[in-house]
């Protein structure tokens, strides 16, 4: 992962409900409803939309249409993929 993918992806992940969101969807481990998820956080659904539209642009959320319904998903490849950014030099020490 380049640094300004992951930087994107931490970025989106800076707002409190946008975390949230994220968690919440990590969590579920399969595709869940909008208006499920405005339920669980107690958000509003516009509000909801926003964020779930930042996340989707970071790469860390999926939609699907089924139906009349929108179902959103965390994106497990770039989740992995951020865990390995963060730790590719894990360990190497302070100095060469």
């Amino acid at each position: 992962m380049e640094s300004t993918r992951a930087i994107a992806a931490f970025a989106a992940m800076a707002h409190e409900t946008r975390l949230d969101v994220f968690r919440t969807l990590v969590r579920a481990g399969r595709p869940v409803p909008a208006g499920m998820l405005a339920e669980r956080l107690d958000v509003p659904g516009s509000t909801l939309s926003f964020h779930l539209k930042e996340l989707r642009l970071a790469g860390l959320v999926s939609s699907e249409r089924q139906g009349r319904s929108l179902l959103y998903a965390a994106d497990f490849d770039t989740l992995r993929a951020l865990q390995a950014f963060l730790v590719r030099d894990c360990c190497q020490g302070l100095l060469p």
